[in-house]
């Protein structure tokens, strides 16, 4: 049973790649063991590798209405037939092979979120999905705390639970207090356009926001691809309502009055070529940013993303808009549980066996000290890499053998295993640069017949005069190889390679990729 099929970003050391993706081999070995996946909610995270799991391991798949609408868009954009995805509901329980799943409604910040009871032949194990504990959600029931408590006095072998926001005390904020916000500034700018950045999947704001306009009287134009992606499904399936006149094209509001506008956009996360960085820098065609907008940023940065964020808002603020974000407003809130919800979910499961999940090494250490903290024994929590795997009876749990896994890495339309040379030299082109040779040395005594000509990316050269001296080198170089190593022509481009690089680590203390090309006349 696969739970979860995600990706994750690349980071700044990873340049040029789109996506990561979970290595699979142990799946794709044994596919003929797969009976279903069951996905507990659409963030990336959880459905955005959905694509590359069904092209290589055929399962059928579980989720709700709002998960499996973008992850038919994301079906349909690979060419792949959408026939295995199957609709379920809170409350609802289906048997795979010798699981028995039961899916249990919690809050998150996207619709349709999901927590697992999976009876198995040694066990129940209870996977709490990304959840946050919300008693007056702005849409749909909270989280169903009773039904949990049920299958916690029935006896839950393992509980696996996130653990994102495990060192923050306290309980999360309900989503309603976004919406007061929200509130008070439509209020508070009437007669200025708005033009508000959250996250493109988080349905309950965009609707909270969608009816602030309608309250306002503002027509809403919704600006990024992702953005229009998710309300276009979100509204094909009711989970978004749209009334009629509302919303506009992004290219059609330069007649709307600034007062009577809201723009929607992605971006919240200053990523280099979303909507709303490209407007910070002048480069949105639709949006020229000035004086009489005001910008809500509805999300807090990520963290690793506050350096482009707060880039984003002094861009804006350059431009003479007001900016509104979290420092300043009760304007975002965390879809995750922090510590008292966390121990409202362990003191309700009561499980005999505990893996924390989804977070960093940190956080899973600290929510083994806080499931300890509940009565929990020490022997009876565990800590997992990727490709370990855990054995488990009626009454024991321990480690089995570890498999292949790592990371796959989306580059365009290919996929690289990770461990080719093509990240290596990407990473060295882009701390050293390049450096590349052209010489015509003659196919028969081997002497220099053309250049040799630099050819210098990203390297400094103090003025051109490094380039001049490195010529120098090469000729020496070819000069004193013997005449069987000059009409060797392997042998000459590892000869004038190292001597290029050997003077150039001198003159800079860098080691730029150094490129000989030797041509034979």
């Amino acid at each position: 049973l696969i739970i979860d099929a995600g990706v994750t970003f690349p980071g700044d050391d990873m340049p040029g790649i789109d996506l990561v993706l979970p290595d699979i081999r142990y799946l794709v070995e044994n596919k003929h063991k797969v009976r279903g996946t069951v996905i507990t909610h659409g963030h990336e995270d959880h459905v955005g590798g959905l694509p590359y799991l069904l092209k290589e391991v055929e399962t059928p798949v579980y989720a709700t209405k709002l998960t499996l609408a973008l992850a038919e868009n994301k079906l349909r954009e690979h060419r792949l037939p959408t026939d295995c995805l199957k609709t379920v509901a809170a409350g609802d329980v289906i048997r795979l092979g010798c699981f028995t799943v039961e899916f249990i409604g919690v809050n998150h910040s996207i619709a349709g979120s999901l927590a697992l009871s999976i009876t198995t032949p040694a066990g129940v194990v209870f996977h709490s999905g990304d959840y946050k504990i919300d008693h007056t959600p702005v849409a749909g029931p909270p989280m169903d705390l009773a039904r949990i408590s049920e299958i916690g006095k029935k006896g839950v072998l393992l509980m696996m639970a996130e653990s994102t926001n495990v060192e923050r005390p306290g309980f999360a904020m309900s989503e309603k207090v976004v919406g007061e916000t929200l509130n008070h500034l439509f209020n508070e700018n009437e007669g200025r356009r708005l033009i508000i950045a959250t996250f493109a999947s988080n349905v309950h704001r965009m609707q909270q926001i969608i009816d602030l306009a309608v309250k306002y009287k503002r027509k809403v134009a919704f600006s990024g691809r992702s953005m229009i992606g998710v309300a276009e499904a979100a509204a094909r399936i009711g989970e978004l309502k749209l009334p009629a006149g509302v919303v506009v094209d992004i290219d059609k509001i330069k007649n709307i009055p600034d007062g009577e506008l809201l723009i929607l956009s992605t971006g919240s996360q200053g990523e280099p070529m979303s909507a709303l960085t490209r407007m910070a820098s002048g480069e949105f065609k639709e949006v020229k940013v000035g004086n009489n907008d005001t910008v809500i940023l509805s999300a807090s940065p990520i963290p690793g993303n506050e350096k482009m964020v707060y880039g984003v808002i002094n861009n804006l603020y350059r431009l003479g808009a007001k900016v509104v974000y979290e420092s300043l407003e009760k304007i975002h809130v965390s879809g995750h549980a922090c510590q008292e919800e966390l121990k409202t979910l362990h003191a309700l499961v009561k499980p005999k066996f505990f893996i924390p999940v989804h977070g960093e090494y940190r956080h899973l250490c600290r929510h083994v000290d806080l499931a300890i903290s509940m009565g929990l024994r020490p022997s009876n929590a565990l800590i997992v890499d990727i490709g370990n795997t855990v054995v488990f009876t009626p009454s024991t749990m321990k480690r089995g053998e570890s498999f292949p896994a790592g990371a796959r890495l989306v580059d365009g339309l290919d996929i690289d295993d990770g461990e080719s040379g093509v990240l290596r030299d990407r990473r060295h082109l882009s701390e050293d640069g390049m450096i590349v040779v052209v010489v015509g040395v003659s196919k028969v005594t081997g002497e220099i017949v053309s250049g040799p000509d630099i050819i210098n990316k990203g390297v400094m050269t103090d003025g051109g005069g490094l380039a001049e001296e490195a010529k120098g080198v090469v000729i020496s170089a070819i000069m004193q190889a013997d005449v069987k190593a000059a009409t060797d022509k392997a042998q000459l481009y590892s000869t004038v390679r190292r001597a290029l690089r050997n003077y150039v680590f001198r003159k800079t203390k860098k080691n730029p990729m150094v490129v000989p090309v030797i041509m034979e006349v």
